[in-house]
């Protein structure tokens, strides 16, 4: 499921494309940023029928060998143990993967069926599909394992599939590391002789909406919020600040002043490391020093007034 610092993440890139094209129209811009977190799920449901597809053209390609006219004594009696891989078995017969794949069209890899053999290429050549294909122990376990190291080692680190996904659809850029990190979460959830099932995509009510205020709240006051950041900055004029610092300062007094259930040290803490990722080297230490400013500026005026949660 996506988390509150990638929920923050795809509202600042919200922010950041509107104020970019000067475009007022905040009910476009926000449904296009829902749009995009709810195509998260394609990108995760695409990874896990990706394993699946794999397993499919490894039982396709021993179906062949058998058919040969001199098959060999080992493709008459084939190694089958990644074809009964119990977890990639799991999610083949899964009612809610089959169900999200007819609903949304994800035909991705009937069409595009390049990708499977490439991936099951690089399977194939690796020492990881060696060693399991050797292991005498047959057990739910060893799938398991094997299956989340397929999916870190081959599956996750490949390029091709990375721009292929990129092609597919520009957000997903920065959504892949994420998506990856959630995959795996899910198959190392799976539990012997349990139906596999689909993760959710918000954690609850409270984080879905907490992306449609957030990106309402910023947009709607981050005018307001330059004033409070020039005063707090005056040996800095607004342009010389760097425009996604602006934004996560904007995004974080957003969230002092308007949810007063995250305390104001969390807001702090997450766009700090946000920075990290997406602003200068010495962005941190500049986000981290306006706001301890502001904090303790809004603290005193009442601004800002936190409750239950947002006291800690």
């Amino acid at each position: 499921m996506i988390n509150r610092r990638h929920i923050r993440v795809k509202v600042m890139q919200s922010v950041y494309a509107m104020l970019q094209s000067h475009n007022d129209d905040i009910i476009r811009e926000e449904k296009f940023l829902k749009h995009s977190i709810l195509k998260m799920f394609d990108l995760y449901v695409l990874n896990l029928l990706l394993l699946v597809e794999v397993q499919k053209l490894a039982a396709k390609k021993i179906a062949l060998s058998k058919k040969k006219i001199l098959a060999t004594k080992e493709d008459l009696a084939p190694n089958t143990k990644f074809i009964d891989n119990k977890i990639i078995n799991s999610i083949s017969e899964s009612v809610s993967v089959e169900s999200y794949m007819e609903v949304n069209s994800l035909k991705n890899w009937e069409f595009d069926d390049e990708y499977v053999k490439i991936i099951f290429d690089e399977l194939q050549k690796s020492n990881l599909y060696k060693k399991y294909l050797d292991t005498v122990e047959d057990s739910f376990k060893v799938d398991k394992a094997f299956v989340i190291d397929f999916f870190k080692e081959i599956v996750a680190p490949n390029e091709k599939l990375a721009e292929y996904y990129e092609d597919k659809m520009i957000s997903w850029v920065d959504d892949i590391p994420f998506v990856n990190t959630w995959v795996v979460k899910s198959l190392s959830k799976c539990k012997e002789n349990k139906t596999f099932m689909l993760g959710t995509l918000y954690k609850d009510k409270d984080d879905e909406d907490f992306v449609a205020n957030l990106f309402r709240k910023t947009v709607l006051k981050h005018k307001e919020f330059e004033a409070d950041i020039e005063e707090k900055t005056p040996n800095w004029e607004s342009d010389r600040i760097a425009e996604i610092d602006m934004i996560l300062i904007k995004m974080s007094l957003t969230e002092f002043v308007h949810f007063p259930s995250i305390p104001t040290r969390v807001t702090i803490n997450e766009y700090i490391e946000i920075s990290k990722d997406y602003s200068t080297e010495k962005s941190s230490y500049f986000i981290n020093g306006v706001l301890d400013k502001i904090s303790k500026d809004f603290l005193k005026n009442k601004r800002i007034v936190k409750i239950g949660r947002g006291l800690l």
